[in-house]
Parts: structure tokens; sequence; C-alpha cells
């Protein structure tokens, strides 16, 4: 039995509750349009929050706001607050967000070798 059967034969356990799914939970949190997009920016060193708005210029403040938070919440990245006026707020990678990283290497690669063909598939479809 293949790896990937292992894995699907496990998934079949969350079949009747599509929300308990480990790997539903994990590609919707990095399936958004910004999830990823700052842990990559995240991975070579800890950002401010300002540094993470202008890497990714097309997030608004609020977006930014809120997508950090539900990061910090499913403990993919820590954030520090020092007590300066006005607070300086710094986020960085845990360990469980760089394993992520390290994780989607992989699928990543794939994805940059992949495309050029999956849209000229797309052009011949079209």
């Amino acid at each position: 039995m293949t790896t990937a059967d292992t894995t699907m034969t496990r998934l079949a356990d969350w079949a009747g509750d599509l929300d308990a799914c480990p790997v539903r939970q994990v590609l919707d949190r990095i399936g958004d349009r910004w999830s990823l997009l700052l842990l990559l920016t995240l991975k070579d060193a800890p950002q401010r929050f300002n540094a993470l708005g202008r890497a990714v210029p097309d997030i608004s403040r609020r977006m930014l706001s809120t997508t950090l938070k539900t990061l910090e919440a499913d403990g993919l990245i820590w954030r520090s607050v020092e007590a300066t006026t006005p607070p300086a707020v710094t986020y960085g990678l845990t360990p469980r967000g760089l394993s992520l990283i390290d994780a989607l290497g992989p699928l990543m690669e794939w994805a940059i070798t992949q495309t050029p063909a999956i849209l000229a598939d797309r052009r011949r479809a079209g």
C-alpha cells in the first residue's frame, strides 16, 4: 500500500464530518488569498506589521490584521508586542509554521514547473 493509499484510508474516517477532516482544515487555511503569502514572507525572518503590509502590497490593513490573528490562533506564527509608543508588533513563524512551509516546498516546486503546461492546456481547452 502506498503512502497516498494509507492517507486516503485514514481520511475516510472523516467522510461523514468534513469540517473535522485534518486535510480540509489545513487546505482551507493555506488556500485562502493571504495566509500562504504571509507565511512565505515570514520564512526567512520575523517581520513587523507594516513590513508585512509592504511585502504584500494589495492586502488591506484590516485583512492583514485578521489573517495574522488567524495564523496566530492556529499556532503557525507568533506575535510579540514591545511596549513602545506606538507599540511595535513583530510576527514570526513558529516551529509548526516552519514545518508547514517545509512540507509545502515540493507542492510549490511542482506548481512552478507544471504551471506553464497547465496554462497551455487551459488555452487549448478554452
